[in-house]
């Protein structure tokens, strides 16, 4: 008989394994599997709207025409690019360098775009090739995604909350949080920020503070790390200018991704990196460069065949993805007002006072934030997913210091009307019923 190994030891393994961030994510997607039928508000995933299996060959063969009838390449290079390996920092750059100047006003060169596997890769190279020392410290606007939380944690980098408002990061906070870091002996490095309709509060940034955060982030010496997936998706008022089209010094690395906006399941995603970096010899680069280098090691290049497919879609919208989204636009609002209805409708206002309950009314995107007088951690969720058939996020999971123990984030993204109306009557309940359970 063959004798058995020894078990891994955890403690052997990197320290990340044990996070409280890491075993969050896993643990949202098992409540998940194990509920099919409870109508779920957990994920921020995109509505599937009109996207058909045939639309894919369609996008492929947009953008075959494209590199044979407006770039006049060969059929053999056309086959190298498709069915090859390729460019690392990736092979539709001068298409998202069209696109981005089209929605955004964000003017970077074809070469200061790397394309990458999902927006998360994005992450992982920009803070690989910015934090070098051990002092060097990531500022976060604090309830913050996990992704880049996570991401921090499996580098090694150390992170900083800086509390967020109900319109999004303070620049003066993070002007204290800056300074409070120097004092600690730290570099305060970079800050991140999700500036429209914020995962996990919904929140956004006036115009104003925009421009005051570039302020502070000159003053201070920060780049800021600008995460973008959900400003088309405006429910009243008019779209904002990203931080990046408002940059004048470079400060800004724009980090995109087509998951919300386009076709989630290729996984194609975009860092806009216009920095230069001057080498001891004097050379110069762009940063866009120094991570392709990083992505040579890790992901190679970005999957050709997706590429293309993002690249087929946005030939198809003529390079202006915001007016291609107009039907997801309107969807994203429905959704947004019909749950906010229902919040209305099942606790008005003298009920919600008596009660205790509020939440927070986003101007777009996925999510409202629900604050509630009992622990809605990851037992209440638990029951909620078994007894009342109604799923959503505990909001400690996006607290680095301890908040949100009161408060669950609901997503509206991926649920018509109807199932809406019918999950916040479950939802209702759930509540109802823990507000009466206590003592």
């Amino acid at each position: 008989m063959t004798p058995t190994p020894p078990p891994l030891r955890l403690s052997e393994l990197h320290g990340s394994l044990t996070d409280p961030v890491l075993d969050a994510m896993n643990f949202l997607n098992e409540v998940v599997g194990r509920f099919p039928e409870a109508i779920s508000f957990a994920p921020g995933r995109p509505t599937e709207g009109d996207f058909e299996p045939e639309d894919l060959a369609r996008h492929l063969a947009t953008y075959t025409r494209y590199l044979e009838e407006e770039r006049g390449w060969s059929r053999d290079r056309i086959r190298t690019q498709l069915f090859q390996y390729g460019r690392t920092n990736g092979i539709i750059h001068e298409l998202i360098a069209r696109t981005v100047a089209h929605d955004e006003g964000i003017e970077v060169p074809p070469e200061a775009v790397v394309v990458t596997t999902g927006c998360q890769e994005g992450m992982l190279l920009t803070l690989r090739a910015l934090f070098a020392r051990p002092e060097d410290t990531l500022l976060v606007s604090s309830p913050c995604y996990v992704g880049i939380t996570g991401a921090a944690r499996l580098l090694g980098i150390r992170v900083r909350p800086v509390p967020e408002g109900p319109d999004g990061p303070d620049p003066e906070a993070v002007r204290a949080a800056a300074q409070a870091a120097r004092a600690a002996g730290e570099r305060p490095r970079a800050f991140y920020v999700v500036p429209d309709f914020a995962n996990p509060t919904g929140t956004s940034m006036t115009t104003a503070d925009r421009e005051r955060l570039l302020d502070v982030a000159a003053a201070e010496d920060l780049l800021i790390l600008e995460d973008d997936p959900y400003g088309f998706f405006v429910r009243t008022g008019e779209a904002r200018p990203t931080l990046k089209a408002l940059d004048r010094e470079r400060r800004v690395v724009h980090l995109g991704s087509f998951a919300k906006t386009a076709l989630p399941g290729a996984r194609v995603g975009y860092v806009l990196a216009d920095q230069e970096v001057l080498g001891e010899d004097g050379r110069r680069s762009l940063l866009a460069d120094e991570l392709s280098k990083i992505k040579s090691m890790t992901t190679v290049n970005t999957s050709a065949v997706s590429q293309a497919v993002i690249g087929g879609l946005l030939v198809e919208a003529g390079c202006r993805l915001r007016e291609a989204n107009a039907g997801t636009i309107a969807y994203y609002r429905t959704a947004m007002d019909t749950l906010l209805g229902e919040l209305e409708r099942h606790f008005p206002a003298d009920r919600r006072a008596e009660l205790g309950i509020s939440w927070n009314r986003p101007d777009g995107g996925f999510f409202v934030v629900v604050t509630v007088p009992f622990a809605a951690d990851h037992k209440a969720l638990e029951l909620s997913a078994r007894a009342y058939g109604v799923l959503w996020t505990p909001m400690q999971d996006f607290h680095l210091d301890g908040g949100g123990t009161h408060q669950l984030r609901l997503s509206c993204s991926a649920q018509t009307p109807e199932r809406i109306t019918e999950g916040m009557a479950r939802l209702a309940a759930f509540v109802t019923d823990q507000l009466e359970a206590r003592p």
